[in-house]
């Protein structure tokens, strides 16, 4: 039997449970297909920021009501998802950097943000035991904010449920249907769905589904590594930092901790015959990404060449799950132990690792496709996605509707790589 729908997702992450939910509570029939399990990539594994701060200019207006949702979410969806709003800090250790916050603020006080330079002995105030010996000042957003990456999605998808979304886990979607250039559905493991509008929002699988109807999107996966100290003494933080090391205290009282400033890429097929679009990326940061070539490089070789090798890969992977770098989770407790005086006695209680698809200018795609028409494309969301999955489901929601989105999405459309646009990552956290 084949199932309809009003709207058909591709991709279980907060994006697309966010959408979902809107869509259902709007009273649209709409159905997402996850092949794993709900936020079984990056949504559950990244650090659990919600900040504005030292993101694109592009992204702050989406940022600031995507924070006003998350204010809601809980009342929303009827469930915690531990959101803490206590600010964000972002420390410099040379002057050098701390201009670079100081250029981006000039830029954002003009969306009037609340973020604000810091001296040193500020930065101790808002973090009481911050270490500051090495620092030359900082940025603080005091609006930023905090949740639980392994609650938040599953339990926004749980209110999509109640207000009447289908969900299907476990389900891969092997391609997405095209008739006379429009979608009509998707070819899914468990059968054929119908759907006016298609919502892709698969995180790093989306530019490889993208070729199968024609159209390219660049980029790449990053591999970040984040672990878990056991609960400290100290009284509770909810305040994120980012001092070489970012890291933030969970409601439990344990830190999640990741290096700020670096990151992995294992060198794919992608990386060979797409790279040449973020060579200004990895000019720009080639100090912080660090270099692999191994059993990812073979294992996701066929992806590239078929779409039949698209859809074993999908199932093999139900849910993708890199190796941690053990050298970054030393150096980050060891940059945590020295940033804050009174952490106790902690120790390293868990690791894990997550591929972070990322565009050649860290901003997203968010955008309805006039070929295929129908298609919504939702993702390279380059690491900021946990913090604006609610509005970037809601605008993509709009999008597969009315087509009509509540703010400017200029600057994510998918052309933006091949209308000449000059690409610059302008992000500087």
């Amino acid at each position: 039997m084949i199932r309809g729908f009003d709207v058909a997702i591709v991709g279980g992450g907060i994006v697309g449970c966010y959408a979902a939910l809107h869509l259902a509570k709007a009273g649209h029939k709409v159905g997402l297909f996850e092949k794993g399990r709900i936020a079984g990539e990056q949504s559950s594994r990244n650090w659990g920021f919600v900040r504005m701060q030292g993101r694109d200019p592009a992204e702050i207006p989406l940022m600031i009501e995507s924070k006003q949702m998350w204010r809601g979410l809980e009342a929303e969806i009827g469930e915690k998802v531990d959101w803490r709003q206590g600010g964000n800090l972002v420390l410099a250790n040379s002057k050098e950097r701390l201009a670079q916050f100081e250029n981006w603020l000039a830029i954002a006080k003009t969306f009037q943000v609340d973020s604000c330079m810091v001296t040193p002995a500020e930065a101790a105030k808002v973090v009481p035991g911050l270490q500051t010996g090495a620092v030359v000042g900082g940025l603080h957003t005091p609006s930023d904010g905090q949740a639980e990456p392994e609650k938040a999605t599953p339990a926004i998808a749980e209110a999509a449920r109640r207000a009447g979304a289908h969900i299907e886990t476990g389900c891969a979607v092997d391609r997405i249907e095209v008739s006379n250039g429009k979608v009509t559905g998707l070819l899914t493991e468990s059968g054929s769905v119908r759907a006016s509008a298609v919502i892709l929002c698969a995180g790093a699988w989306t530019k490889h589904m993208l070729r199968g109807v024609g159209a390219r999107m660049p980029q790449l996966w990053m591999r970040g590594t984040v672990a878990r100290t056991s609960p400290s003494s100290r009284d509770g933080m909810a305040t994120g930092v980012w001092a070489g090391v970012a890291f933030r205290q969970r409601i439990d009282g344990s830190f999640n901790i990741a290096g700020g400033t670096q990151a992995d890429h294992d060198i794919m097929a992608d990386t060979l015959l797409d790279g040449l679009g973020f060579l200004p990326l990895l000019r720009m940061h080639n100090r912080a990404l660090k270099l692999h070539l191994g059993t990812p490089f073979f294992d996701f070789l066929g992806v590239r060449l078929s779409q039949a090798a698209l859809g074993k890969a999908l199932r093999r992977h139900r849910a993708l799950d890199p190796k941690p770098n053990p050298k970054s989770v030393a150096g980050s407790f060891q940059k945590l132990r020295d940033s804050i005086a009174d952490l106790g006695d902690v120790h390293i209680a868990k690791t894990w690792a997550g591929y972070i698809d990322f565009t050649p200018d860290f901003i997203p795609v968010i955008d309805r496709l006039d070929s295929p028409a129908g298609l919504v494309i939702a993702a390279g969301l380059s690491g900021h996605g946990f913090g604006m999955g609610p509005i970037t489901g809601r605008l993509a929601a709009e999008l597969a509707t009315d087509g009509k989105p509540s703010l400017d999405i200029s600057a994510f459309r998918l052309s933006r790589f091949s209308d000449g646009t000059k690409i610059l990552a302008r992000n500087v956290i």
